[in-house]
């Protein structure tokens, strides 16, 4: 009797090992990537296929923009298969570390904070940051910082967009929201006279809704880092995806960047 345990045990232990190294290599064929989908033309949510979107993991809706085309390319080079992990900003670096996603491709700057928790690939974009307005509005035409005393301003939480709105004198710093669509309807109601963000976001906003106006800081902007303005694919600590991704990027002319950017910026959709 008691042999006959061991041997359905062991003949268990067997099944469930089969089962895991199926698994394993399953899931070793796809290249799970994050981002928020809501960050345009960085990336954003839509309800087909339509311009080489790609389905999102557990829903009927797409991922479109630059960082998905960036993720397709990175995910042909390595030979697997790309899913779309809708994840919330602020949910990006844990679900990294903790295994959920295995690569971070949603605008995010590798800045000294963000390596303390996990590596980057070499940068796959360079922007310059702008503030959103309204047009019409008393902050149209404002050409520096300075013109921004006493306006309410905001900027995405967790990120430096917020960190540089102290630089601006005399500011009435608003509080920091979760994603650029809830910055737009508060600016659209008037509840801030304008958001900091990246030339791409400012540049889809305008194309996303005419009553925003994009302002380029061209007489005196916003004092930045190359890692701040910098945009890489977040990765695990140590992992050898790094070297990898690397090369898969030197592939990439800088033609070609500019390229899907200006192909990002005309596909989004019209309300993000």
């Amino acid at each position: 009797m008691k042999k006959r345990v061991l041997s359905l045990v062991l003949i268990m232990i067997l099944c469930a090992a089969l089962i895991a190294g199926c698994g394993a290599k399953k899931d070793d064929k796809i290249l799970r990537v994050g981002m928020e989908c809501g960050y345009a033309p960085f990336n954003w949510t839509q309800k087909d296929a339509s311009n080489g979107a790609v389905k999102i993991e557990g829903s009927n809706e797409y991922a479109g923009g630059y960082d998905v085309e960036i993720a397709k390319k990175i995910a042909e080079g390595l030979g697997k298969e790309l899913v779309i992990v809708k994840t919330e900003w602020t949910g990006l670096l844990p679900a990294l570390t903790s295994g959920k996603i295995d690569l971070i491709i949603a605008g995010m700057s590798p800045t000294p904070e963000r390596l303390e928790q996990i590596d980057f690939s070499d940068v796959y974009y360079e922007s310059d940051l702008v503030i959103v307005v309204k047009k019409g509005g008393p902050f149209e035409n404002a050409t520096s910082l300075k013109d921004f005393k006493g306006a309410k301003i905001t900027a995405q939480l967790n990120t430096f967009h917020y960190t540089v709105i102290d630089q601006i004198e005399g500011v009435d710093k608003q509080t920091a929201m979760d994603d650029f669509p809830a910055m737009r309807v508060a600016l659209e109601s008037g509840i801030i006279d304008g958001y900091v963000t990246e030339r791409p976001e400012g540049v889809s906003a305008e194309a996303a809704n005419s009553n925003f106006k994009m302002v380029e800081l061209t007489d005196g902007g916003f004092e930045t880092s190359p890692e701040d303005t910098a945009i890489a694919v977040g990765v695990k600590k140590g992992s050898e995806l790094t070297a990898r991704i690397n090369e898969i990027l030197k592939g990439i002319s800088a033609e070609e960047r500019i390229r899907l950017m200006d192909d990002a910026i005309k596909n989004q959709p019209a309300a993000d």
